[in-house]
């Protein structure tokens, strides 16, 4: 079917079709463009939303690392910031493949389409004033005819009346016909004018405007297969990364699958494990006897001696459920940490510097090699100026080493301190051997020390003189753990009078002032703190050595049962 045949006399329906046609492409490019943001807002998005829930770069994301299900999720994170990046790459296709190209076919085809249709006008155009011609020729013709006719008419009425002269007669003639002769030539004119618009118009009809109507529905056939390959284009943008978009979504179900639980519960026991062990039964104190106490500096004949100038710091053991919620590194031997904790952070930091003594080595071991080609090969350079970094090298080596060695000193001492399987059982028997003195003192074996580092058990002589010249402790007393917030009311067992101000800042202390009386709630179990109370709602630690201790008779210390 061929618009210059079927739709010879369509032309402003034809113009019109086409004009929509342009539209349409204008149309289909802008929702391109519209679903090429959308894509880019939702990489956008999801890019976000990978980079908000990554871990934070501090302490804590090196201990999540250690969780199965922590690794998975940040593997899910980075494939789902893999699986945005596809989404950026259909807008890039998107906008390179079909809207870039829309748009310059659209300005293609609106000039081809102008050009074509100022053709078909100025054929129109042409065929119009061919006609109007035709018709100016047909009009003198038929006026020429009507004065010929009035012309011999004239002649003849003339040539009959006997009263007219001979002279007007042959003038009557004459007119009549010149009026012929005009005639004549005006109907040969449009005779011919005629022959030459038909011929004019046939080619009009039959040859211009198909042609013009062909190359326009040529060109309307060439805009609907180019949005047809736009169209395929549109869905094979998105088949195109469907292959990687599919490894993304088979990396996090891959992760999801790497999670082990037994793993992770594992790895609860390596990171919080702190070596100690539980402590052994309370033995059953007889108060139908005197009580024994151990001397320490909570007892009424060391009350007195309190008051002198305190030379040296008790560092008697808290016990294990105390926890140190300081903030910062600690000390570089990890002394406050647990046994089981410190023995892997030393361990760790051994294996650290045996990693950075094998850099030297080798980039001691590279430097031999250039020097010795150097010997070899004088002209590539002087051997002696490797010298000094060999030295420097040397040097970092041995400052290394000596470290290394410093650590597995403090590591040997950990090692040789952490009880073996076995003393479990001698150390529950000798709990239930001891008397009542003895049960007191070693209520306080294996715990943590105030600061929270893992130091060995003192005899109670040593535990005496540190109490007699007690050192007022510092600002970095351990807070405790918030556990001993929810225990019963303890009962009163004293009072005491504080010889020093204590400020308390850590969680499980109380502040006091100099000369202040408060209530003994909880003797010294040996760890250098005494618990008193103020009123019903503010009690707390204070260092054994800043109060001086008045015990009721027949009180019994309150025991905090583990």
């Amino acid at each position: 079917m061929s618009w210059g045949s079927e739709l010879w006399d369509q032309f402003d329906n034809l113009e019109k079709h086409t004009q929509w046609g342009i539209e349409f492409v204008e149309k289909y490019t802008k929702f391109v463009k519209e679903r090429s943001e959308i894509e880019t807002n939702y990489a956008k998005q999801i890019r976000n939303l990978s980079k908000k829930y990554q871990p934070k770069k501090n302490s804590r994301e090196e201990e999540e690392s250690k969780y199965t299900f922590c690794r998975a999720f940040l593997t899910t994170l980075n494939e789902l910031n893999d699986y945005a990046g596809q989404h950026e790459v259909i807008a890039e296709n998107l906008t390179s493949q079909i809207i870039i190209e829309l748009s310059r076919y659209l300005q293609e085809l609106k000039a081809e389409r102008k050009s074509h249709f100022h053709d078909g006008r100025k054929a129109q155009q042409h065929i119009e004033s061919s006609w109007k011609q035709l018709e100016s020729c047909k009009r003198r013709f038929e006026r020429d005819c009507k004065e010929a006719d009035r012309a011999q008419q004239y002649f003849e009425k003339m040539d009959a009346d006997i009263n007219v002269t001979k002279a007007d007669v042959e003038k009557a003639r004459q007119q009549a016909q010149m009026r012929h002769q005009m005639a004549a030539d005006s109907k040969s004119d449009y005779s011919a004018y005629l022959q030459k618009f038909n011929q004019e118009q046939n080619e009009h009809y039959y040859t211009v405007i198909p042609n013009i109507f062909q190359k326009l529905q040529d060109m309307e056939e060439k805009r609907i297969d180019r949005i047809g390959v736009c169209m395929k284009t549109f869905a094979d943008v998105d088949r195109q990364v469907l292959p990687i978009v599919g490894k993304c979504l088979d990396g996090m179900t891959k992760a999801a699958e790497s999670i082990e639980p037994k793993t992770d519960s594992k790895q609860v026991v390596e990171s919080y494990k702190s070596g100690f062990e539980p402590p052994g039964d309370v033995e059953f104190e007889d108060y139908g006897q005197a009580m024994k106490r151990t001397a320490s500096d909570t007892s009424l004949s060391n009350s007195r001696d309190v008051k002198e100038k305190p030379k040296e710091k008790s560092k008697g053991k808290l016990w294990p459920f105390m926890k140190n919620k300081n903030k910062g590194s600690g000390p570089e031997d990890f002394s406050h940490l647990p046994p089981e904790q410190r023995r892997k952070k030393l361990q760790g930091k051994i294996d650290e510097l045996n990693k950075d003594i094998q850099k030297e080595m080798d980039q001691r071991d590279a430097l031999t090699k250039m020097k010795d080609v150097y010997v070899k090969n004088p002209q590539m350079g002087d051997p002696a100026s490797v010298d000094p970094r060999l030295s420097e090298i040397g040097q970092n080596i041995e400052k290394l080493q000596f470290e290394v060695q410093k650590f597995e000193g403090w590591l040997a001492e950990v090692e040789e301190r952490m009880p073996s399987k076995s003393d479990t059982h001698r150390r529950s028997g000798l709990y239930e051997t001891q008397n009542n003195t003895t049960v007191s003192t070693n209520c306080a074996q294996d715990r943590e020390s105030p600061d929270g580092s893992y130091t060995e058990e003192q005899n109670s002589e040593t535990q005496v003189k540190a109490n007699i010249n007690p050192i007022p402790p510092t600002s970095t007393t351990p807070e405790f753990d918030d556990e001993f917030d929810d225990e019963e009311t303890l009962p009163t067992i004293g009072t005491c009078k504080a010889l020093y101000p204590f400020e308390g800042h850590n969680e499980g202390t109380i502040s006091v002032a100099e000369g202040e009386l408060l209530y003994v709630i909880e003797e010294d179990k040996g760890d250098g703190w005494t618990r008193v109370r103020r009123n019903e709602d503010e009690e707390g630690y204070v260092p054994t050595s800043y109060v001086e201790v008045f015990l009721e008779t027949n009180a019994k210390g309150a025991m905090t049962y583990i």
